[in-house]
């Protein structure tokens, strides 16, 4: 198992936003946490990479406890976010930015082996790399930000609402490079509105409700599921 979370409870000040969650990332999956706004998936992830810290619980990735890390040394063991809302550095170019997502690695070569992976996989983000990342269209914005997290070389990415704000043939586009990243190895927790695309590419899916996982199983087994089509998938 490469990532473990177990009775994990969060707070923001008195508000319990976490209430002991426990859930599972095996090597190789594509796990999606679907729910409403406000439900706790974005709470989640952050709390796993260490912008957040649990009142309770404990968070284990390979065996190593992560509670307290702070958050470079959680990216030093191999886990990289993709934030919601891209969080790109608009001012910085588009080098500029993938550059940072190599900031804790020392070996010049790896990473610039790793810039020409991502620019073989986003050909656009070459074209623009000396452009102003705020320039960017907001797919391409999105293509730097998972382009920017590959850099670390990450084991596991945890990617928050990659759809959001895109047209329909860009969220198909972003949805096919998720799939494409994970079948070439890398480990993916992904949080997502949009529940058909989500369960169309996750292996595994959990479903959190006002902060508390309501119903687990398999990916294709969640897209059937009679309370889960009522609530997420439009009938």
């Amino acid at each position: 198992m490469l990532l473990k979370v177990e009775n994990l409870d969060v707070y923001y000040g008195a508000i319990h936003a976490l209430k002991g969650i426990s859930l599972e990332v095996n090597e190789g999956e594509i796990v999606t946490l679907i729910g409403a706004n406000g439900a706790g998936k974005s709470t989640t992830l952050n709390t796993i990479c260490g912008l957040l810290r649990p009142r309770s619980g404990r968070i284990t990735f390979q065996g190593q406890a992560l509670n307290g890390l702070p958050a470079p040394a959680i990216v030093k063991l191999g886990i990289s976010q993709v934030p919601e809302g891209r969080r790109i550095f608009p001012n910085l170019t588009v080098k500029e930015n993938l550059e940072l997502g190599a900031y804790l690695r020392r070996d010049r070569e790896g990473i610039r082996r790793s810039m020409q992976d991502v620019f073989r996989r986003f050909p656009r983000l070459e074209e623009r790399q000396k452009q102003m990342a705020g320039t960017l269209s907001g797919g391409e914005q999105q293509m730097l930000a998972i382009g920017r997290a590959l850099m670390s070389r990450p084991k596991l990415m945890l990617l928050d609402e990659p759809s959001m704000g895109l047209a329909p043939l860009l969220v198909q586009e972003i949805f096919n490079i998720i799939k494409e990243i994970n079948q070439q190895g890398t480990t993916i927790l992904l949080v997502e509105q949009n529940a058909n695309m989500a369960l169309s590419v996750a292996h595994r899916g959990y479903v959190l409700e006002t902060g508390r996982i309501t119903l687990q199983g398999k990916a294709a087994e969640l897209a059937v599921n009679a309370a889960v089509k009522k609530a997420y998938l439009g009938g």
